[in-house]
């Protein structure tokens, strides 16, 4: 049976239950601790560029008794290949499935790697529209220059073999998980990951920690909804797609939700005043935010996509 929006969220809320371990930053694709089991890479806070060498995104490793479970694959196969060293570093345990928060490029580019060692990959089911979305070829090309020599011909996008309907408990590598869509929020294929062993919430892209989100053609009303629907659940751990991980979910979730409250207020009332994006661009105080890492790469994008949507909004009956 179909749960609910509503019963996913409860749902949640009940499998939040225990104190994990938490560990400080680590050097570029290394593994952090957050549990006994659960790990983290934290990517960098700005956006994918070749001093990064695409590394700007999160990845969360759990491994269980039997094999490695994987949430996201990072943004080139190169820095794929390092995640697996480093786990390997660690573990000759299969890396059984990747579960893809969502199929934005620096999130899943790394895909290819560990299906190549037989992983099954699982994602929502509203990732079958995104694969085969023109933006993926464009942001292909993009990529293959942006991001060479860590991207070329011999990247391919990696369709899932799983498909993720409605929330669900799962038993993967002998351990629980919580698979919870998300969608439509930042994207309409989010999907977050609970390890219920140690209550770790692996949030995709729900949450950005310490730097401007990314917007792109996000349900910004729905995003803010599942942003509050998060602080009620109160994950005692929770790992964004960006950005450190969280020990204090309210308190680290707020600066997302007031920015995406912030835009969708002032582009909204720049839509009602029948203002151009230009103007009311140019009329907003962003002070707030100017200094915030990626503020200057997705701020303003950011907001125009925000007034698109707006403008949509306000047509709407």
């Amino acid at each position: 049976m179909t749960l609910s929006y509503r019963f996913r969220w409860s749902w949640l809320v009940l499998l939040l239950a225990v104190t994990p371990l938490f560990a400080q930053s680590m050097p570029l694709v290394a593994l952090q601790a957050l549990s006994k089991q659960s790990y983290m890479v934290q990517g960098d806070l700005g956006p994918a560029s070749t001093s990064n060498r695409g590394f700007n995104a999160n990845a969360g490793i759990v491994i269980t008794d039997k094999a490695v479970i994987l949430i996201d694959a990072l943004g080139t196969p190169a820095l794929a290949e390092e995640l697996l060293a480093s786990i390997r570093a660690m573990t000759d345990l299969p890396i059984s499935d990747v579960i893809v928060t969502h199929y934005h490029a620096d999130h899943y580019y790394g895909l290819q790697v560990f299906k190549q060692l037989g992983a099954r990959i699982i994602a929502a089911r509203p990732a079958l529209q995104a694969i085969g979305a023109p933006e993926m070829a464009e942001r292909f090309a993009e990529r293959k220059v942006s991001l060479s020599p860590w991207v070329d011909e011999s990247f391919r996008v990696i369709a899932p073999d799983l498909l993720i309907d409605r929330a669900m408990r799962m038993q993967l590598g002998g351990a629980w998980f919580g698979l919870i869509p998300a969608g439509p929020a930042h994207t309409p294929e989010d999907l977050m990951v609970l390890s219920e062993a140690d209550g770790v919430l692996f949030a995709g892209d729900l949450m950005f920690a310490g730097r401007i989100p990314f917007v792109g053609n996000a349900n910004t009303k729905a995003w803010i909804k599942g942003i509050e629907d998060l602080i009620r659940a109160q994950p005692k751990v929770i790992v964004g797609g960006h950005g450190p991980a969280s020990l204090d979910a309210a308190n680290d979730l707020v600066f997302t939700l007031q920015y995406l409250k912030h835009l969708r207020a002032t582009m909204g009332a720049a839509v009602q005043d029948l203002k151009s994006f230009d103007e009311a661009y140019a009329e907003i105080d962003w002070s707030r935010y100017r200094g915030v890492p990626a503020f200057d790469a997705a701020h303003r994008r950011n907001a125009y996509n925000v007034f698109l949507s707006m403008e949509q909004e306000a047509l709407r009956p």
